[in-house]
Order: structure tokens, then C-alpha cells, then sequence
């Protein structure tokens, strides 16, 4: 009997896979077709069904089905001019694909110079990680929002971080499976020279960290890469690797040394802390706000935090930490206040 269900089942998904597809996924299809094809002057069937990964005919059928699509005038009858056409001839003979004419093109919406601006800047970004340098479709994509966009968007550039470099020799070091050595500076401003063997790099915002074995710590690390100085790949393979040491879902670990600090918080901003409430938290919701415990390994990384949030968040005690976040807030403000008379 299990053996003749099992049968049933791969002959009902045989039978499911014959059926032809839904209206809906060939709509879905041409519009990531049409778009493709009008950034390719001439692109062969082959080409275009290894792009999308499906079978020649499926191309050829698509080809013709935009051959017969476009908007009626205003007579709401078809004209020539009112439908996609195609090179026939190139299509039949020479399986090459070739639009003559386009329509309802304007009629798309498209970016603001400003909106197209920040994706491109958010591109350059993601172009100047190492495993994304010198990316086609980087490149590509942000040539399709220069010409897309209602007016031409405004040069930007991205300026590459000092941590490039390290990052890439790190990257390098985990693909490698050898131990790593640098200098670090830790959370109370020591430096000092680690061997770690490197696990998994990961990116909280716009800041990057190994998580890693620390021989010196005997124990698993997180390592902020803007910290590190003086990196340098060994020849030594590592001692203990991804199966050997389990690495938590959170990024951060607490520890008996983290300082713990009364927050008042906004509501909707309570799950953006949860990394730094500890478990058993004493947490009151009174007035419109959230009071609660958040724990940092030290209150440099506590300005970094409240900064983060601003008017969602208000550090209460201790007094140490209250004094610390209003004195590194006065000297923000005063800059500014410098660098504009006028204020």
C-alpha cells in the first residue's frame, strides 16, 4: 500500500509539472522579458532562455505573444503603431530577437533624479565590498537608473573605508581555513596582539565583525573589523571550525563584565533592542513608554546605541550613564554649533 501511494504521488506531480502554466506566470514572465530584450539591441533565443533559465520554446512562444500586445489608440481600436513589433524575418530564420518598436514605454513611472541618486549610491556602496568588486550587474543596474530616471540623477561617489583592506584579507583567511593574527583594541582600550581562528564574517548597519575562536581567550569572539590593525593571514590551519564551535544566532554574547543600564524606550522600538535586553529583564510599560534593562560591554558602545534612536530613547541610571550620554551629546551639538555662526 505504501508503495502504490508513493507511485500516486510522483504520477500527480508529473501530471501537475505537464499542466500548462497560469496566465498569470506568462504575465510575469513578459514583463521580465520585455525589459531584457529592450536592453539588447539583438539577443539570440539561446541567450535569452539561459538568462531566465527556461527552454527555447518557451522564448519563441513568449516572442510571439509580444508581438501581438500593446494599448489601443484612442479610437480603442488597434493600429500598426499601437502594438510591439518584431523583426520577423531575423526572428524565423536566424532565431535572433530584434524589437522594432516599442509602446507604452512612457507610461511606466520611474525614479525621481533624487530617488535614483541614493540607489546608485547605495550600489557604488555594495560595489566596493570585495566579493562585490567589479560586478556586472552592479553595473548594469545602475546604468539602467541613469537612463530610467525622470531627470539625470547627481554624481555620487562612495569613498572606500580604510577596513576594505582588512576585510578582504579576512574573507580570504576563512575561504582559506587558516588562523588569522592582529591587533585588536578592545572595549577598554587595550591593545593587544590575537590569533583567532576566523569563522563567519557578518555586518550589523554599517559596521562589519569576525566571529571567531580566540586562542588567547580560549573562547568564541566577536571582533569589530574597524578595530582590528595589523592583520596577517598564517600559515597555521585552523583549530576549531564552523561544525566545531557552535555560533549563536545573535551576534553578541553576554558576559559578567557588560554593564547594565535603565533605558525608556518608545514601544515600537523595543524589538530593535532585543539583542541587548538580557532574559529575565524587568520591563514596565507606563506614560507611553517602555522601561527596561539593555546591557553593553561598555558605555562608549551605549552612545553608539542611544545614537542610534534618537527620540525613541532616554538612558534613566545609572547617573554615570546619564552623564556620559549628555556630555557626548553636548559635544556633538557644540560642533555644530561652531561650524555655523549663524546658529
Amino acid at each position: 500500500m505504501p508503495s502504490r501511494l508513493a507511485s500516486n504521488g510522483r504520477r500527480r506531480t508529473m501530471a501537475e509539472r505537464a499542466q500548462p502554466r497560469h496566465a498569470q506566470d506568462k504575465l510575469a514572465f513578459l514583463l521580465s522579458l520585455v525589459p531584457y530584450l529592450m536592453d539588447h539591441d539583438r539577443v539570440s533565443v539561446g541567450d535569452a532562455a539561459k538568462q531566465f533559465g527556461v527552454p527555447e520554446e518557451q522564448i519563441r512562444e513568449a516572442v510571439r505573444l509580444i508581438g501581438v500586445s500593446g494599448i489601443p489608440g484612442e479610437t480603442a481600436m488597434y493600429q500598426h503603431g499601437d502594438l510591439f513589433d518584431i523583426a520577423w524575418d531575423d526572428f524565423e530564420d536566424n532565431d535572433q530577437i530584434v524589437l522594432t518598436n516599442l509602446v507604452a514605454i512612457d507610461d511606466s513611472p520611474r525614479f525621481s533624479a533624487r530617488e535614483a541618486a541614493a540607489l546608485i549610491a547605495g550600489l557604488q556602496y555594495l560595489s566596493a565590498l570585495p566579493e562585490n568588486a567589479d560586478r556586472d550587474a552592479i553595473a548594469t543596474l545602475t546604468a539602467k537608473l541613469s537612463r530610467g530616471a525622470s531627470a539625470e540623477p547627481s554624481q555620487v561617489a562612495v569613498e572606500a573605508s580604510e577596513s576594505d583592506e582588512t576585510l578582504a584579507l579576512i574573507r580570504e583567511s576563512v575561504a582559506s581555513g587558516v588562523q588569522l593574527e592582529f591587533d585588536y583594541l578592545n572595549s577598554q582600550g587595550e591593545r593587544e596582539r590575537r590569533r583567532v581562528d576566523p569563522l563567519r564574517v557578518e555586518s550589523v548597519d554599517a559596521d562589519w565583525y569576525l566571529r571567531g575562536w580566540c586562542h588567547l581567550r580560549e573562547a568564541l569572539r566577536t571582533f569589530r573589523i574597524d578595530r582590528i590593525s595589523n592583520p596577517s593571514i598564517t600559515s597555521e590551519p585552523i583549530t576549531h571550525g564552523a561544525k566545531d564551535v557552535p555560533l549563536p544566532d545573535t551576534l553578541f554574547e553576554g558576559s559578567a563584565d557588560d554593564l547594565l543600564v535603565t533605558i525608556d524606550v518608545a514601544p515600537g522600538a523595543v524589538p530593535l533592542l532585543a539583542d541587548y535586553i538580557p532574559d529575565g529583564a524587568n520591563t514596565v510599560e507606563k506614560d507611553g513608554t517602555v522601561r527596561t534593562t539593555v546591557r553593553v560591554s561598555h558605555y562608549h558602545g551605549l552612545k553608539r546605541l542611544i545614537a542610534s534612536m534618537p527620540g525613541v530613547a532616554t538612558v534613566v541610571a545609572p547617573p554615570e550613564a546619564r552623564a556620559i550620554v549628555a556630555e557626548w551629546a553636548a559635544a556633538g551639538a557644540a560642533r555644530y554649533g561652531a561650524s555655523s555662526p549663524s546658529r
